[in-house]
């Protein structure tokens, strides 16, 4: 009986030995599999390295697999401590990306491509008050594209083909999101502007001030912000028809405090623009620079894994038209979220007391950590200015269609 008692306390000890192993194991896989991204991409002849407790096997296989012409790379599994199962992933092989990292303002002038419904006003009709435009179901955010199938370009041309109208109905081609369609709209007479009117308020273009992150010297395409350029009044991304990229001169900055954002000042310093614009997307502007912005030596771009925890760098401007260095960390990594992707907290004193850490227009600022170009800054939280969020450098650059990963 003693010796069946002491078994049963030892199968109990091995049991809750176990537990204490098995338990904290299987939340750490859990946690880890919701936190890490579905794709990387590696050096050839490299392998992935996360982390030391999480493990790419078999690391033999990836390096060799890396190493052939087929791009489409390998699906490999990230076991916890090399032996708990995470997740399959993918892997591919991306040759080394060499960016300048900027901090430079520039400017950015857009027109859209078609013209954005950003309200609507009455019309003050025979019959009363109207809203022709509400009536036939146009939304705020619409993007109108032609008029009776003749393409519209600016506001004056939706004026005109409504003017010239004489009160016949309108067939406009709309674009909502990805969803394009015709709708049918009847102008109605303004007895107040002696006009025919739809109730429209619409808008063609916008301008803003922002951070240019890098550029490419093998290419000249270079991207800034980080984040879209949205219209003010609806929120919606714009779609973008052209646009310039300009030189602009910072003079000065309205320093943020908790609940109250604050800004870079600045002015358009150039008649000629330094650059065209090719696209408007979440994860930032981009375009093609007429010239070199600087002398700035190429650095590389770190792929999101060799990103870590800890001290780094922001390149921006508060003043004139050259970047600094400033101290920053950054405090958290997010693999799965599109775009804010890390948590950055701005340390150095002269940058805090001259605008109390990220402001309006600092939006594209590089971050460096170890040599190589990180992400840029993209966000400022408002109760916090000296926190905020950023975006990955690698993220930025796939999406502007960066050759390395085309596969």
């Amino acid at each position: 009986m003693k010796f069946h008692r002491i078994n049963q306390k030892i199968k109990s000890g091995i049991a809750a030995l176990l537990s204490l192993i098995c338990v904290p194991s299987v939340w750490g896989a859990l946690f880890y599999s919701g936190h890490l991204a579905d794709d990387y991409y590696v050096r050839p002849g490299e392998t992935l390295r996360l982390s030391p407790c999480i493990k790419a096997t078999p690391a033999e296989t990836l390096r060799a697999a890396v190493l052939t012409e087929d791009n489409s790379g390998i699906e490999t599994q990230l076991r916890l401590f090399g032996v708990v199962p995470i997740k399959e992933v993918t892997v591919r092989p991306a040759e080394e990306v060499m960016l300048v990292p900027c901090g430079q303002p520039f400017g950015v002038r857009m027109l859209m491509d078609g013209i954005m419904v950003i309200g609507f006003g009455e019309v003050a009709s025979g019959m009363g008050n109207c809203c022709p435009a509400v009536s036939a179901g146009i939304q705020e955010g619409d993007m109108i594209k032609s008029v009776n199938h003749h393409l519209i370009t600016c506001t004056n041309d939706l004026k005109t083909a409504v003017s010239e109208s004489g009160g016949d109905t309108l067939t406009l081609t709309i674009q909502r999101g990805e969803i394009q369609s015709e709708i049918t709209l009847q102008p109605e007479y303004s007895i107040r502007e002696h006009s025919w009117q739809t109730g429209l308020w619409v808008r063609d273009s916008t301008a803003g001030i922002g951070t240019m992150t890098y550029y490419e010297p093998s290419t000249g395409n270079f991207g800034g912000l980080g984040h879209p350029i949205c219209d003010p009044d609806t929120g919606e991304l714009i779609p973008l028809g052209s646009g310039v990229a300009d030189t602009v001169t910072i003079s000065g900055a309205i320093r943020g405090q908790p609940g109250i954002p604050g800004q870079l000042q600045g002015y358009f310093s150039a008649e000629t623009p330094v650059g065209s614009l090719t696209a408007n997307s979440r994860c930032g502007i981009f375009g093609h620079l007429s010239a070199p912005l600087s002398d700035t030596p190429a650095i590389p771009m770190a792929f999101k894994q060799e990103i870590t925890l800890g001290e780094a760098v922001i390149l921006t401007t508060v003043e004139g038209t050259q970047p600094k260095a400033y101290s920053a960390r950054i405090t958290a990594l997010d693999y799965t979220d599109d775009t804010q992707n890390m948590m950055i907290e701005i340390t150095d004193e002269d940058l805090l007391a001259a605008t109390g850490g990220i402001v309006q227009g600092m939006s594209g600022s590089p971050i460096l950590q170890n040599g190589k170009l990180v992400g840029a800054v993209t966000h400022v939280f408002v109760s916090e200015p000296s926190m905020g969020y950023g975006i990955f450098a690698e993220t930025m650059y796939q999406t502007s269609g960066g050759t390395v990963f085309q596969y």
